[in-house]
This record gives structure tokens, C-alpha cells and sequence, in this order.
């Protein structure tokens, strides 16, 4: 009996040890998953990142996630409306009033508007008013050779500009020609004319500011054909524009076409693209006027009855 009891007792303890190790190895497993599932994570992000260096990216790091805060956003500012941005994105709906018209040039060059510009005004013989933009003999003496810099490879021909002396006169000149060196940017030659509105031209210099204007004309734009045009070769000028042109395009037959501009204010073509066809001109502001077909009649003016918006 003694010996049965002992037994009995051995066996109670070796399964209280048995359930007690299991218990303690279920606590270890228990314990030691996070770990392990943390050095399995570890081993994944080091994966990836050897996955995206070999493929010649930047290593993309995963973010720790945290709880969004239940909060109102700060409200952006919205851009001012005199910020180029807001500008250029900005459109307005259909219930709103329409801004006025814009007085910025699309394709200015360097004589913009509502711009003033500084130099020394002095004066030459005119003679009938004719030089270098080609546009012939004129009754009206107010012209202008703008120096070369400005002049801008006829870019400037047909402007109207505003010129103010020190002594509070004025006068509006039409430029006609081009000043060459040692004319300095921002001087104007004057006719002698012209000159004599602002002082007396014995004085032979002064100091002058003036600004382009978009002038009030009865006139509307002509189109020339230089003289030896033809089918296959031609010279195109627009006269009497309101604002300086820009551009000047010929239908092509597969679209418009913008032609080369020259030194003495003509348009060519000299495979004789477009010679005889449609014609569109674009001003300073970017507005276009269409021309339909005009023969090729060389050195004759022919009126087209369209003219710029006035600005």
C-alpha cells in the first residue's frame, strides 16, 4: 500500500510538471510572436528596398501610421487676383460681368504699351516722309526714325508714338523709318517737323520720354504686293495699321503659314506660298484680321475695309 500511494504521488507531480512545462512554453509563444512577427516585417522592408535599388529607384520607406487627428482643416488663402498664377488659371463663370478689354500686348517686342521710355529726340531731313519701312511718300511730315535697336527689324513700323520734351510739349509721331548707330536705344530722329513741335531744332538734342499709343483713325489696313511678285515669288505689306503688326500668315493650302519678316517692312514668300491667297494679320495685342484672297498686283495698294481694335 505504501508503495502504490508513493506512485500515485510520483505520477501526480510528473503530470502537474508535464501541464506546468506546456503552460510555459504556450507564455513564450505568446510572448514571442510580436518579435518574430517584427524581425519578419524587418526582413520584407529589406527586401523591397534591395528589390527597388536594383531596379534604379529610390528606396521608398514605409511610414508608421498614426491616427488622424479629428480636427477642421486650415482653410487655404485663396491667391490674389493680381497674381500672375490666379491670372493665368482664373476663369470666370458664366454669370459674371466680363473684365474689360485687356491693354497687355501678346507680342509686343520691345516697344509695349502703357509703357514710358526715356532718350534724346533729334531731328533729320524727311524729305517727302518715305525711309525705311517702305511705306512711300506721305503728305503728313509727323514721322519718326526709331534707332535700330527698338526698330527691331521693322517690328516697329506704323507705330504711333507719343513724344513729351521737359518743357511740356508734345507731339504724335508716326514711325516711318530707322535710325541707325550711333543712335542709342530709346532715341528718336525726329523729322524736322516733328522736332519743331517740342523746340526749336537749332538746339539740335534734347532729352524726351515717350510711350506707344493705339491711335483714333478713320483709316483702314491695306495690303501691297512688292514690286516683282508673282505666283512664285512675293513680298506682302500691310499699311495703315492702327497698332504695330506682329505677324503677318498666308493660307498655304495645309494652313496658315507666318512668313519671314525683312528689314524693310515686307512679308516674303519665296516659293510663292500662299502668294495670291488668303491673308490674316495679327497686331501687337494678338487680335487677327483675315484678308480673303487679294490678287497678286504688284506695288498697288489695295484696301482691305477691316482695321485693329483700338486699345
Amino acid at each position: 500500500m505504501k508503495t502504490a500511494r508513493h506512485g500515485a504521488r510520483q505520477g501526480g507531480r510528473r503530470s502537474w510538471f508535464m501541464w506546468g512545462a506546456v503552460a510555459a512554453v504556450a507564455v513564450v509563444a505568446v510572448l514571442a510572436y510580436p518579435v518574430i512577427g517584427s524581425l519578419s516585417g524587418g526582413a520584407a522592408d529589406v527586401a523591397r528596398t534591395a528589390a527597388v535599388a536594383a531596379a534604379g529607384g529610390s528606396p521608398v520607406s514605409t511610414p508608421t501610421a498614426t491616427p488622424t487627428p479629428s480636427v477642421s482643416p486650415t482653410p487655404t488663402a485663396s491667391p490674389s487676383p493680381r497674381s500672375g498664377a490666379f491670372a493665368r488659371t482664373h476663369r470666370a463663370s458664366p454669370s459674371a460681368t466680363p473684365p474689360p478689354p485687356s491693354t497687355t500686348a501678346a507680342s509686343a517686342g520691345r516697344i509695349n504699351p502703357g509703357t514710358t521710355y526715356e532718350g534724346d529726340a533729334t531731328h533729320y531731313e524727311a524729305a517727302d516722309g518715305n525711309g525705311a519701312c517702305s511705306f512711300g511718300p506721305s503728305d503728313d511730315m509727323m514721322v519718326v526714325a526709331m534707332n535700330e535697336t527698338d526698330y527691331e527689324n521693322s517690328r516697329a513700323c506704323g507705330a504711333t508714338v507719343l513724344v513729351r520734351a521737359a518743357n511740356g510739349n508734345a507731339v504724335t509721331a508716326r514711325v516711318t523709318n530707322v535710325c541707325p548707330l550711333p543712335c542709342a536705344p530709346g532715341q528718336l530722329d525726329l523729322s524736322k517737323q516733328a522736332f519743331a513741335e517740342l523746340a526749336d531744332p537749332q538746339l539740335g538734342r534734347i532729352p524726351v520720354t515717350w510711350s506707344l499709343l493705339s491711335p483714333d483713325t478713320a483709316d483702314t489696313i491695306s495690303i501691297r504686293y512688292k514690286d516683282g511678285s508673282s505666283q512664285w515669288w512675293c513680298g506682302i505689306q500691310a499699311i495703315d495699321h492702327r497698332n504695330p503688326v506682329a505677324k503677318l500668315e498666308v493660307d498655304a493650302g495645309d494652313g496658315w503659314r507666318a512668313l519671314p519678316r525683312t528689314g524693310y517692312n515686307y512679308f516674303l514668300s519665296e516659293n510663292g506660298s500662299g502668294c495670291g491667297g488668303d491673308i490674316r494679320i495679327t497686331d501687337i495685342y494678338g487680335e487677327q484680321l483675315t484678308v480673303r484672297g487679294l490678287p497678286v498686283r504688284a506695288d498697288v495698294v489695295q484696301p482691305t475695309g477691316v482695321q485693329f481694335a483700338q486699345h
